[in-house]
């Protein structure tokens, strides 16, 4: 199936089985998210991976009672981290120096770029950057989730604050900004499964230049 083909045949799932996704399936989907971009490859979340089936209770009164929480066999939570420090930055460049046999001093002047981008913006500013990367990596996943016919609903519509106390996401160092559900569409009972997919037309959408 090519991605085009892919995507028209994804849909934001209502309403899922709760059967058990194929455990290779899912390694391939979250594959896809570790691989996708990042500004600086810094990637500046984590996402947490659940299946526990009293988690995801426990989680669903914080989502509105949504039902593809408790549905879903793995439900991914995007968590941007809260802080970013030298600490994260001096990580990332042992990792760089490591995989490609490098030394870390030879990255200095990379170093110091991401480090000066970084300390030039505000708490508030690094969190919003950082939830912004993730969201790259949500999208991926996404279309990863749909090439391997595994239906996912991405989801903003959840008590964030709830999430991460029943997750202890502050104690992690972060903070949860986006859900992704992944399962099985229940065909008897999504009623958005046989509507057709609605988005503009490319002459709305684009602007040729």
């Amino acid at each position: 199936m090519n991605i085009i083909d892919a995507l028209n045949w994804r849909y934001a799932t209502k309403r899922m089985t709760g059967e058990k996704l194929p455990q290779e399936k899912v390694e391939t989907i979250l594959d896809a998210l570790r691989l996708s971009a990042s500004s600086m490859g810094l990637q500046p979340y984590n996402v947490l991976v659940i299946e526990n089936p009293e988690l995801k209770k426990q989680l669903q009164s914080a989502a509105y009672n949504q039902p593809q929480i408790v549905e879903s066999s793995h439900l991914l939570v995007f968590a941007p981290w809260s802080e970013i420090n030298e600490s994260h930055v001096n990580s990332y460049i042992n990792n760089i120096a490591k995989t490609r046999g490098e030394t870390p001093e030879s990255l200095d002047g990379f170093r110091k770029m991401i480090l000066d981008s970084v300390n030039a913006m505000t708490p508030e500013q690094k969190y919003n950057w950082a939830a912004r990367q993730a969201y790259i990596a949500l999208g991926t996943a996404l279309s990863a989730a749909a090439i391997e016919r595994i239906d996912a609903t991405p989801m903003e519509g959840f008590n964030s604050e709830e999430f991460d106390k029943i997750l202890n996401l502050k104690e992690k160092g972060l903070k949860s900004v986006a859900l992704m559900a992944l399962g099985f569409r229940d065909a008897a009972n999504d009623t958005l499964l046989k509507k057709k997919k609605v988005r503009r037309c490319k002459d709305e959408l684009f602007i040729r230049l």
